[in-house]
């Protein structure tokens, strides 16, 4: 039976650790992580294709255009996208795709893709949350407060997400993680051409045409 690659869409409060989950489930698993393209110089070390897909202003915007990109945002006055191709051709190959995106691109992907999975990594509680962003020793309390204050904000889309995944310790979360995805590919709605292909195959065995 060939099987279709899944397209599995990762949110989550800023640090809930996304990052070094995402990075634990690729190092163990044979996952392929969407990769995005930018406006932005690459940075000592990185390479086009591996980090990001590194395009001018205007081919970005071409793409924009033509309908290219899965999802896409300007930021610090650079874009940032996923491009539809790349995604596609991987989950044709049968290949699980995972994307780490934030809430409203989260959402917009589902409109694009309505078997996407939708995952949302969240921290035990509000205050391990508030925790591991003072502990990164890397922002005031300020920002720190204005990203609290957008958690609050993007906990009123939990409940348009597949599944919960608390990321409490870190070995069993990936686990959780690859068990979903894995246990997603025997679901009813993604075996629509076995079921039909059983199904006539059945026909053979009916009273009466053995």
């Amino acid at each position: 039976m060939n099987r279709q690659g899944i397209l599995t869409v990762v949110s989550g409060f800023s640090g809930a650790g996304k990052g070094t989950l995402m990075k634990a489930l690729l190092e163990k698993y044979d996952y392929g992580l969407s990769i995005s393209a930018t406006t932005r110089t690459p940075r000592t070390g990185e390479e086009d294709g591996r980090e990001y897909f590194f395009l001018t202003r205007e081919h970005f915007e071409s793409m924009i255009e033509q309908g290219e990109l899965i999802e896409w945002a300007e930021y610090v006055g650079n874009y940032y996208g996923t491009p539809k191709k790349y995604v596609e051709d991987q989950l044709a190959a049968g290949k699980d795709v995972i994307l780490e995106i934030e809430v409203q691109g989260a959402l917009h992907v589902r409109e694009l893709f309505p078997d996407a999975l939708l995952l949302f990594i969240t921290p035990p509680s509000a205050e391990e949350l508030k925790n591991r962003l003072v502990n990164r020793g890397t922002e005031s309390m300020d920002k720190i407060e204005e990203r609290l204050s957008r958690a609050f904000e993007e906990a009123d889309c939990m409940q348009q997400y597949d599944y919960i995944v608390v990321n409490d310790e870190l070995d069993a979360c990936v686990e959780q993680l690859n068990e979903i995805i894995i246990n997603e590919h025997s679901r009813t709605l993604r075996n629509n051409s076995y079921i039909e292909k059983m199904s006539n195959e059945l026909k053979a065995f009916k009273k009466g045409d053995l």
